[in-house]
């Protein structure tokens, strides 16, 4: 991101003729979207703790209202920051960088309608997939006393439901989604560890309920760990087409390696106390 940013900024303060170093490669709409959101909640992260800091330094300190209304203005300043750094910030590099015709969001809304059916379609796949499985597996955990890294396993599987028909047939729009999916987890991993209200607790109850040794006591990473696992190949292949594969790498392998490691590992403890019984 520094070095698009440096390119760009070169090329409007120096003549063309006289920019000697080109930095990257060609970039395309997706990945510079999916860059500047992430620059955006990284700036976010930022400029809330400043804000709650000055909050209660200034004003909150020192009153006495009751904490739930505190909570509701803790609330209504992350909001209001999310908001203009995601909506005004975050997209003003974008056009800054790549010269957007048009605003970012308005950009992914026109990329999302050239084939509503097909990705349309797709979206309302994932969000079944996604409903019946987190309700399901997430009753599970709570009432059941079968190891949590086994019901996680049951996530991998889901990764390849989700993402393998769409590498396939909607690749391009599979990119924009997983940073979509990528700044929705971040945003919720700051609710959580911020506690803001009205969702904060909430997250963090139904995240606990899949965690285990893996996660600190701060920070819960189970999640970012199968996106990027899935998603880094896609990225990091993008502009090559001598490797057809590659895209595959992440998904085939969290999704259907790890887990059939896990059955074969389960089997052979079942069998093993099977011969001594």
């Amino acid at each position: 991101m520094l070095a698009c940013t440096i390119s760009k900024v070169c090329r409007l303060l120096i003549p063309p003729e006289l920019v000697s170093i080109r930095y990257g490669i060609k970039r395309s709409e997706i990945g510079i979207v999916i860059q500047g959101v992430l620059l955006g909640l990284l700036i976010f992260s930022a400029v809330f703790k400043f804000l709650i800091h000055l909050w209660e330094y200034f004003w909150g300190a020192n009153n006495s209202e009751s904490r739930e209304r505190k909570e509701i203005w803790r609330s209504l300043i992350f909001l209001t920051s999310l908001g203009f750094i995601m909506i005004a910030v975050a997209p003003s590099w974008m056009m800054i960088v790549l010269d957007f015709d048009v605003h970012p969001v308005l950009w992914i809304f026109q990329f999302i309608f050239s084939e509503p059916f097909k990705r349309l379609s797709l979206c309302i796949y994932w969000l079944v997939l996604i409903y019946a499985s987190v309700l399901r597996f997430y009753n599970i955990s709570k009432n059941s006393k079968i190891e949590r890294i086994l019901l996680r396993k049951y996530y991998h599987l889901l990764a390849v439901l989700m993402f393998l028909p769409a590498l396939i047939y909607q690749p391009k729009f599979l990119d924009l989604a997983f940073g979509a999916a990528l700044a929705v987890f971040l945003v919720l991993e700051i609710i959580r560890v911020w506690r803001i209200w009205p969702l904060g607790q909430l997250v963090h109850q139904f995240m606990s309920a899949f965690t285990d040794h893996r996660d600190s006591d701060l920070i819960i990473v189970s999640h970012f760990s199968l996106l990027l696992g899935c998603a880094l190949p896609i990225w990091m292949s993008s502009g090559f087409n001598d490797r057809p594969l590659t895209p595959f790498a992440g998904i085939l392998s969290l999704g259907i390696g790890d887990t059939m490691v896990s059955v074969i590992t389960i089997f052979a403890i079942v069998a093993l106390n099977f011969l001594d019984v």
